[in-house]
């Protein structure tokens, strides 16, 4: 069953139950007293009325016909007394038990031997007429002719309101369906502003991680085959060299290194991107943190020929995963000596303000073309003239400090300084 049958079928039920409860109640609510029972009322005083008459004025058989005519025109079983131990005056029979219920609840009525009893008592309280019915029965007899006409432009409303309902879940079955049949350029109408288009516009937004995700994954893939070719083609030719005695082990070693440092930056990048969950969350005191950072780049930065100049800005701490931030900072700092010109300065500066801390590392050398600088922190992806690798790096450094500052809710840009290269990481304080 389908949930719009369902959701359909659950309308129809409430709303006729609905009727049903109004029928029911316009009985179940009689009170001789209240003028919303007047009908009802009027409808006890003449069968009480004709009862009495047709016994006083013909005994037994007479009220007999009375009860029976009106029990096939009301569909209400009739039972009158007369005295005090209660007999039925119809049929001869003591009922006590019935006039004695009948005097406890004179005015709403009671449950008794599986049918609702009706009670009223004449005037001068010589008689007592009790009128008994089935439930069923009952809100049969009682339902009008609006309440039929009312059905129709309801039941009406009830079959849009379960189109209106379950109109969304169709578009969006067949874009979860070509999704996972391969087509990840499926996308859910996410137009509406209630739970459906919320739920639409979370699907969009998994696709389109999934998307991003698998593209990205495909690009890393072609690239990590591009990236190990060269260094395994170079060992494979040292080898052949060392095996006729013409090349030494030390040009071996060096392209065993660069494979194993090549391995070990894209196992950060997947480990960061399979599992953002498990990093540490702890408090760091970002000042020191580049601090140290500071100290151990300066050794780099000498054998460079250039050198490493900190403004601190005074101390500012950070929620996050130390190592994570550490190595976000590091990559970011190495990337800056790899380019910066011999006898210039790597400028290294931290700034706290509105809840915002700022690392912001600028080099004095070639900078990065315009079109570039969206790009630089994709792996793999080194400016065209570095692909010679005369300074070496695989392109992994800034993608992992890119990813490393995404997951501690911050950002990393990078600008061109005029000269040299700015790159700037912003983290919540």
């Amino acid at each position: 069953m389908t949930l719009f049958a369902k959701i359909l079928a659950w309308f129809v039920i409430a709303v006729l139950a609905t009727v049903a409860a109004a029928a029911a109640t316009s009985v179940l609510s009689y009170n001789p007293a209240s003028p919303l029972s007047a009908p009802f009322t009027v409808l006890m005083k003449m069968e009480a009325a004709e009862a009495r008459q047709a016994w006083e004025g013909g005994g037994r058989d007479a009220l007999r016909r009375a009860l029976d005519r009106f029990l096939q025109v009301t569909h209400y079983h009739a039972v009158v007394f007369a005295d005090a131990q209660g007999t039925d005056l119809a049929t001869g029979q003591p009922r006590p038990d019935l006039l004695e219920m009948a005097r406890r609840h004179p005015v709403f009525p009671f449950w008794r031997s599986g049918g609702l009893v009706f009670a009223a008592f004449s005037p001068d309280g010589k008689y007592c007429l009790l009128l008994i019915t089935r439930p069923l029965r009952l809100i049969y007899s009682n339902l009008q002719p609006l309440h039929l006409l009312v059905l129709a432009p309801v039941l009406a409303l009830c079959y849009a309101l379960a189109y209106y309902l379950t109109s969304p879940l169709r578009p969006l079955q067949r874009a979860v369906e070509k999704f996972g049949r391969g087509d990840l350029s499926a996308r859910a109408p996410a137009g509406r502003n209630d739970a459906f288009g919320e739920v639409a516009r979370t699907f969009n937004q998994m696709a389109e991680r999934m998307q991003s995700l698998l593209s990205a994954q495909q690009r890393l893939l072609l690239d990590i085959s591009h990236e190990l070719r060269s260094p395994l083609a170079r060992l494979s030719v040292a080898i052949e060299l060392a095996r006729t005695g013409g090349a030494s082990l030390d040009r071996i070693q060096k392209e065993a290194d660069r494979l194993n440092e090549l391995i070990a930056e894209m196992l950060e990048v997947a480990r960061m991107e399979n599992d953002p969950a498990s990093r540490k969350a702890e408090a760091v005191r970002l000042d020191e943190l580049v601090g140290v950072l500071i100290h151990d780049c300066r050794i780099e930065a000498q054998a460079r020929g250039c050198s490493l100049e900190l403004d601190p800005g005074g101390g500012v701490w950070v929620e996050g995963d130390r190592e994570l931030l550490r190595r976000a900072i590091e990559n970011v700092m190495r990337n800056a000596i790899r380019y910066a010109p011999a006898d210039t300065r790597v400028e290294v500066a931290l700034e706290h303000a509105e809840g915002r801390a700022c690392v912001r590392v600028r080099d004095y050398g070639p900078g990065v073309p315009d079109a570039a600088l969206a790009r630089i922190f994709d792996p793999f992806y080194r400016v065209e003239a570095d692909r010679n690798r005369t300074h070496g790096g695989y392109g992994l450094g800034l993608s992992i400090a890119r990813r490393a500052v995404e997951l501690h809710g911050g950002k990393l840009r990078a600008s061109n300084a005029l000269p040299g290269l700015l790159v700037e990481i912003e983290l919540p304080a």
